[in-house]
């Protein structure tokens, strides 16, 4: 035996339900018109001071401009032939390997020193927020009256430095004109403006560090070297991502310190692929090949903010 069930009625939908409500429609159309007007300013700010300089820096890349150019308004197009030139030039290895090696040595510096400034301040101590303020100070100060400061300090006759080292017997270091110190001269001062920036962040990482990590931590004997390896680092490490890829592309873009303390020199000991680009548009006034070294900067300066995009998404996640 079979039942048959009668088909009732079809259900009625309203109109407003399904979205075809024109009052609905209209609403929902001039929210997002609204949300859109909004977001104009920010995206026409960004076109002109972001996206037209990268546009007319990679279209220079690849056009003979000069000098003349600014009178004849004339700029052949010349393909890759300025990367050629670059990258054939003799000098192209030793900006490589100068910005590497000021790099490595400016965020090695910042970071363990900053790291240990954070370490430091996180103990509750008389003046401690005193003493941490003071370490901004290089953050606040110009960079050019910075360097100058430390063009002073270097020098090699009348300098601080030297003066200090002559009270323990130690002869006078050229620091500013001998093409074996000058680089490390520089990374030490860029270490010294770096050093704010890193501990800033990290000294915020350890403040969101429970308490009672700690706590339980040396219930169970960890304590001085093991609670930092077992409890500090693993949960400071997501900052530490952060902090470092910034620093790379930071440093990457170094211009000012290298120019007011030895401006490429001494035999181009000091010369990266910034102060190069530099070199090349305002000193020899050869735009084209200085706008292609700043692409070859800017396409390693994108690889290492593709990878802050993804330490900073992990370390949201996390």
């Amino acid at each position: 035996m079979t039942t048959t069930l009668a088909a009732g009625p079809a259900p009625v939908v309203a109109a407003s339900d399904t979205g075809t409500d024109p009052r609905r429609r209209r609403a929902r159309l001039r929210e997002r018109t609204a949300q859109w007007l909004f977001l104009v300013p920010a995206i026409g700010y960004v076109l002109v001071f972001f996206g037209y300089p990268i546009v007319k820096n990679l279209v220079m890349g690849s056009q003979d401009y000069t000098v003349r150019t600014f009178v004849s308004g004339e700029a052949p197009w010349v393909g890759l032939d300025n990367y050629v030139e670059v990258v054939s030039s003799s000098l192209f290895r030793t900006t490589v390997l100068n910005t590497a090696l000021f790099t490595i040595g400016s965020i090695v510096g910042q970071f363990v020193i900053g790291l240990l400034f954070a370490l430091f301040f996180q103990r509750r101590f008389p003046l401690g927020n005193v003493l941490r303020s003071l370490l901004l100070l290089p953050w606040l100060l110009p960079m050019i009256a910075g360097t100058a400061v430390w063009k002073w300090i270097l020098d090699q006759d009348g300098g601080i430095l030297n003066e200090a080292l002559g009270t323990v017997g130690i002869a006078p270091v050229h620091w500013l004109t001998s093409p074996d110190v000058a680089l490390v001269a520089v990374i030490m001062v860029n270490v010294w403006v770096g050093i704010p920036f890193n501990m800033t962040l990290l000294y915020s990482g350890l403040q969101n560090i429970p308490d009672e990590l700690y706590e339980a931590g040396a219930l169970d004997g960890a304590t001085g070297g093991k609670a930092f390896r077992h409890i500090t680092w693993p949960n400071l490490r997501p900052v530490v991502s952060v902090v470092l890829v910034l620093g790379v592309i930071y440093t990457l873009k170094v211009l000012d310190i290298i120019l007011g303390l030895t401006g490429g020199g001494p035999a181009n000991a000091t010369q990266t692929l910034a102060t190069d680009s530099y070199r090349r548009s305002f000193q020899e006034f050869s735009f084209g090949t200085g706008a292609a070294v700043s692409n070859i900067l800017i396409v390693v300066s994108l690889v290492f903010a593709v990878v802050y995009l993804r330490a900073n998404r992990r370390a949201v996640d996390e």
